[in-house]
């Protein structure tokens, strides 16, 4: 039997889509480590319920409530049927303790979400909608976009997604894809978008940045 297999036969639970495993303010004494299926992350902010992220196989979420035992600070739905691990605080310690790689997984992956919490901050922090567009792209690009033959990237997210991430209406989140994919940057796809064009892309982002400090002079 396989690593995998071994720890599912003893952690192990099979989840249908459409569960809520947690909710935002709960208390709780379990983190979740995910083998297959995808686990969306959500928190209710001044205008809505916002996407924080779209987690998949080797990702792990709810860590924080048994390291600081602390309340939920999001919610977490699975949205494809799903093989979770469920650990406990004291698994998850004699993991860390008798498993460096275990720590050092933890430790990159808790720098990432930093930086990706630290990156939505700058998205929401502008006032243009293209800016919030164009930012929430890149971010995704980086995080879950394929990168294609010719150059471009594929970002398999769909459009409430996006708007969810960057703070803006779908109809808003619209106009500025109209725009880009005018200028042939960015095409929206069925299953999500494809950045044609990434360092034009970064460019216009920077003319915006430019536009919208001279504006304030």
């Amino acid at each position: 039997m396989a690593d995998g297999d071994q720890l599912f036969a003893r952690f192990g639970k099979a989840v249908p889509a459409g569960t809520v495993l947690f909710r935002e303010d709960e208390r709780g004494n379990t983190m979740y480590v995910v083998q297959s299926g995808r686990v969306r992350i959500t928190k209710e902010g001044a205008d809505g319920m916002k996407t924080l992220a779209i987690l998949g196989p080797g990702e792990f979420f709810g860590e924080m409530a048994i390291l600081n035992n602390k309340p939920r600070t999001a919610t977490a739905e699975v949205i494809e049927e799903a093989r979770l691990l469920v650990l406990d605080g004291r698994t998850f310690e004699q993991m860390v303790v008798s498993n460096s790689e275990i720590a050092v997984r933890l430790i990159k992956k808790m720098a990432r979400r930093l930086d990706s919490a630290l990156a939505l901050v700058e998205i929401l922090m502008h006032r243009d909608p293209k800016a919030r567009v164009i930012l929430g792209l890149s971010r995704e690009a980086e995080v879950i976009g394929q990168e294609r033959e010719d150059g471009s990237v594929f970002i398999p997210m769909k459009l409430e997604a996006l708007s969810d991430n960057v703070g803006l209406h779908p109809n808003q989140v619209l106009e500025v894809l109209k725009r880009l994919s005018r200028l042939r940057m960015v095409e929206q796809r069925e299953a999500g978008f494809v950045v044609v064009d990434v360092p034009r892309l970064h460019e216009f982002l920077e003319f915006l940045e430019m536009q919208e400090k001279f504006g304030e002079v």
